[in-house]
């Protein structure tokens, strides 16, 4: 299977590219390439269930293989290569990552700024979706369906029992450690129920 090859190196994402950061938790083994299988255990691991996961590492990698493998041939294993994953940023984003793939954090403030009317460091479900509606860019339907997606499974994954979805959730989303959190808290879980 492509997922288990390896070459030995383990990738680092850069440290100020939040981007990478966000990309490498799906890295399952570290280097540096993303497979549609590293995708669904990724969704697996921050605790969404077979349906979304498998949906999610075919768009996913479909959507952003080619994108991040520039002069490369078309691959079938859909590789998505976690050092340029700044060539597949979408539009109609929030503009937190730069162009690189680093934090802006201006832009970060802003989605509360403009947003967060209910609770200044959170956001509601419509205030989740007057975000979207402002960060729509004109004709382009795949950007705003990928911003669509990343927001709603961040909502659902992470609102709080009144349904908020807090600041430092949404920061931790954008520098990827939120996963890492989700993972251990769902393994934590897991381990309980079968000691």
């Amino acid at each position: 299977m492509a997922s288990s090859i390896s070459t030995g190196v383990k990738f680092v994402p850069e440290e100020d590219n939040f981007l990478q950061r966000h990309v490498a938790f799906f890295d399952r083994n570290k280097d540096g390439i993303v497979y549609p299988s590293e995708t669904f255990q990724g969704f697996r691991a921050i605790g969404c269930g077979y349906l979304l996961s498998a949906v999610a590492s075919v768009f996913i990698n479909i959507g952003l293989s080619s994108k991040t493998r520039p002069g490369k041939g078309f691959s079938i294993w859909f590789p998505i290569e976690v050092k340029n994953i700044h060539l597949a940023k979408h539009g109609s984003d929030s503009g937190v990552y730069d162009k690189d793939g680093r934090f802006v954090a201006s832009k970060f403030e802003e989605i509360f700024t403009k947003h967060a009317h209910t609770h200044r460091d959170a956001l509601t479900n419509e205030e989740l979706k007057q975000l979207l509606k402002a960060n729509k860019e004109p004709n382009d339907r795949k950007g705003w369906l990928a911003g669509y997606t990343e927001w709603k499974v961040l909502h659902y994954l992470c609102k709080d029992k009144n349904g908020l979805l807090h600041k430092d959730t949404v920061r931790a989303a954008y520098d990827g450690s939120l996963f890492e959190k989700l993972e251990k808290q769902r393994s934590s879980k897991t381990s309980k129920k079968h000691p």
